[in-house]
């Protein structure tokens, strides 16, 4: 029941053993061209501080790290220092894994990656040394970056959320079927067991028919009221303009870096959490199909409306409730999915009861984050990454396994897996083909959130239909010198 350690998630990579065997991955998407099977890919990553700390750590035990890209110069130094002081810790360590680890941190050491603050250059200037990248930046640059590498013919792994607006992940997914290269988002609860054995037991009916689902968290929005007032010295080494990437010039103010706290930088959490909790439903359920629909206009359309402490065009309301009605998608029949976000009314009354019987070690991370999907037949209860679920009520469905899949195939994790599509393999679960539906899915929570009145999307056209407004909202300008 307890998430898996990031102790044993390293172990399990440079093992090569991964969250859910060996079995090869299988999803309706198109084979990408592959790199030749036997040779190393060479990787670069584009963001190294933050969650890219993550890749500096586990990439180059998996593939060569090349390059180094990132707007603050300290980051890269920090990623350098980090291989070292990892490399002298575990280099007389009882653990094989750790010494083999050490070895490969010294090698990347010993020929250092190309360091580069504009990725645009670094494309530029590496074309024919780059096979992939990895796109760990604030989220309002995931999308030019990641359009970057692809253009450059670059095979793409970006972290969620894949973009900030719904037209930036319908670019992403047509440049990756553009240029065929193979793409992943890293919402990583997609590659675990308990979320592949989860995808079976909605599918094969044991919940019954579905028409409810529930996905919440209790983080809440900044709601701030005001811009950051006044000018601030640029840090030292900081290149505060390729910070700011496509979005609008203002003076530096170190306020502006808290993304989530502004919708010019951030996606809130819907985004941040939602792209992990809300994940298991929209997958399961198929509601990704409705990109790909044949139906007429009508019989397509998502309707989504909102309630939330206030609009706030600025910054993400104080608490909110998004309510998507989705029409009915081959024998699935319409669903309500509501996400339920800080102090909202209702908000205990819905996840009180489902984490009632919580471990005692495990009520707050319930509570902060979870998903319940509702059947005729019974429910399943997930924590906030989708990487563990249950079966309700616990006594109508005891010995029956959550923690593996029985039809579907297993993953390696998401990176491996990736690396694999890179290779000619099939592509990853959430490659860009279904991450694109989803995050356009949440992002118009988003936009909810700043209109009064329910709108309705229709996925295959990529407009909403119903409000002028709101529709421009699909999509925001971009300063010169930045473009997709």
């Amino acid at each position: 029941m307890r998430p898996i350690s990031r102790r044993c998630l390293l172990r399990a990579t440079a093992s090569g053993v991964g969250l859910g065997g060996l079995a090869p991955l299988f999803l309706p998407a198109k084979t990408v061209f592959g790199t030749q099977a036997n040779a190393r890919l060479r990787v670069a990553l584009v963001g190294v501080g933050g969650r890219g700390r993550w890749f500096v750590e586990t990439i180059p035990r998996m593939e060569d790290v090349v390059a180094l890209c990132d707007v603050n110069e300290v980051r890269i130094d920090e990623a350098f220092r980090f291989w070292e002081e990892r490399a002298s810790a575990w280099e007389n360590s009882p653990q094989p894994w750790e010494r083999e680890a050490a070895a490969i941190y010294r090698r990347h050491l010993k020929n250092r990656p190309k360091t580069f603050v504009d990725f645009r250059k670094m494309f530029a200037e590496m074309s024919d040394g780059i096979d992939a990248a990895v796109v760990a930046t604030p989220d309002h640059t995931h999308a030019v970056a990641s359009a970057a590498a692809i253009r450059a013919g670059k095979h793409v792994f970006c972290e969620k959320p894949l973009t900030r607006t719904v037209h930036e992940s319908r670019a992403l997914r047509d440049l990756a079927r553009k240029f065929r290269v193979a793409t992943a988002m890293g919402n990583q609860g997609t590659y675990s067991g308990p979320f592949r054995r989860a995808v079976e037991l909605i599918r094969n009916g044991t919940l019954g028919e579905i028409r409810e689902v529930y996905v919440w968290n209790d983080g809440g929005g900044a709601d701030r009221d005001s811009p950051p007032q006044g000018q601030m010295p640029v840090p030292e080494r900081l290149h505060w303009d390729l910070w700011l990437g496509p979005a609008s010039w203002r003076p530096y103010h170190r306020d502006w870096m808290n993304r989530n706290a502004w919708r010019d930088f951030g996606t809130g959490q819907l985004g941040n959490w939602a792209s992990h909790t809300a994940n298991l439903a929209f997958m399961a359920l198929e509601v990704y199909t409705l990109w790909e629909s044949t139906e007429p206009p009508e019989k397509r359309l998502i309707r989504v409306r909102a309630e939330c402490s206030r609009i706030n065009r600025l910054s993400f309301p104080r608490w909110e409730k998004v309510f998507w009605e989705v029409p009915a998608r081959g024998n699935w029949p319409p669903i309500t999915i509501q996400w339920i976000n800080g102090a909202a009314p209702g908000f205990e009354e819905l996840v009180g009861p489902v984490i009632a019987d919580a471990p005692t070690n495990q009520r707050n991370l319930w509570h902060f984050a979870g998903t319940l999907i509702v059947g005729t037949k019974g429910k399943i209860h997930t924590t906030g990454h989708n990487m563990w679920c249950r079966l309700l009520p616990t006594e109508q469905f005891a010995g029956v396994q959550c923690d593996r899949p029985e039809t579907l195939p297993s993953s390696r994790g998401p990176e491996q897996d990736w690396f694999a599509a890179c290779r000619g393999g099939p592509a990853p679960w959430s490659n860009f083909d279904y991450a694109a539906a989803l995050n356009e899915f949440l992002m118009l929570g988003n936009i909810a959130t700043q209109v009064n009145d329910a709108i309705e999307y229709d996925p295959v056209a990529m407009k909403i239909v119903n409000n002028t407004e709101a529709d421009s909202l699909l999509r925001s300008q971009y300063r010169e010198g930045w473009s997709l």
